[in-house]
This record gives C-alpha cells, sequence and structure tokens, in this order.
C-alpha cells in the first residue's frame, strides 16, 4: 500500500467507516438515550408536548437566523474588504424593533403554555377525589 493510499484510508475512509458502525450499534440504544421529551399518554401532557415541540422549532429558526446574519456580516464586512463599521448609536427604530419582536414572540410562546397550565390544574372531571384531614 504507496504513502498515498494510506494517507487516504486513515484520514477519509477509516472515520467514514467507523461512524457508519457505530450509527447501527446505536441505533439500538436510540430510545434510552434520547434527548427530546417523551409523547404523553394524557391529553394534557399531549398538548405540553405540542407545546414544547413549538418552541423548540421556533427556536430552531431564531437560532437559523441568527447564526446566518451572524456570518453573513463576518463575510460580507470583514477588514480585509476594507468595510469601515457603521455607528448604531442611539437608532431609535432599530432599538424598538429588537425590543418589540423579542416580545411578541414571548406572548406568542405564552398563550399556548399559559391555556395548557390551566388544564393541569383544572380537577373538574377527576377521577378521584382525596379528603385529606388532620
Amino acid at each position: 500500500m504507496s504513502r498515498r493510499a494510506r494517507m487516504l484510508f486513515a484520514l477519509v475512509l477509516a472515520p467514514v467507516m467507523s461512524l457508519a458502525f457505530m450509527g447501527k450499534a446505536l441505533a439500538e440504544d436510540a430510545q434510552r438515550w434520547a434527548v427530546n421529551m417523551p409523547k404523553g399518554v394524557t391529553p394534557v401532557s399531549n398538548a405540553i408536548y405540542d407545546i414544547h415541540m413549538i418552541i423548540f422549532w421556533i427556536c430552531v429558526v431564531i437560532g437559523v437566523g441568527v447564526f446566518a446574519v451572524m456570518f453573513y456580516s463576518m463575510f460580507a464586512h470583514r477588514k480585509s474588504k476594507g468595510a469601515v463599521a457603521a455607528n448604531f448609536h442611539e437608532n431609535t427604530t432599530a432599538e424598538i424593533v429588537w425590543t418589540v419582536i423579542p416580545a411578541l414572540l414571548l406572548i406568542v410562546m405564552a398563550v399556548p403554555a399559559t391555556t395548557a397550565l390551566l388544564d393541569v390544574y383544572d380537577t373538574t372531571e377527576a377521577e378521584m377525589d382525596i379528603k385529606i384531614t388532620g
């Protein structure tokens, strides 16, 4: 085996093959090592899971957007291109926009969370009543 072939195997083929076999080995333990919330068995727990997934995807979209703007800014405004930094000091419109948008997102996320929380504490149709004395 030539030196070039050994380097190719060591740098490319060996890691790819080990990742392929590791995926097969870890597939059996996927449920035990799950990171996400498990689906519930009651209607309230299913609602909580749905809210969790909605908020998760909102966070994913926000994260992708922030990183896209960050990488674009790093590429388009790099010093080697001769970019001059802009001054955003006391830009009222920008300050209002990046205050109002997160506030609206929090309100949008709080409405379903509050309804689910109220459903958790609703005991009007309980199957069992417990009387505590003492």
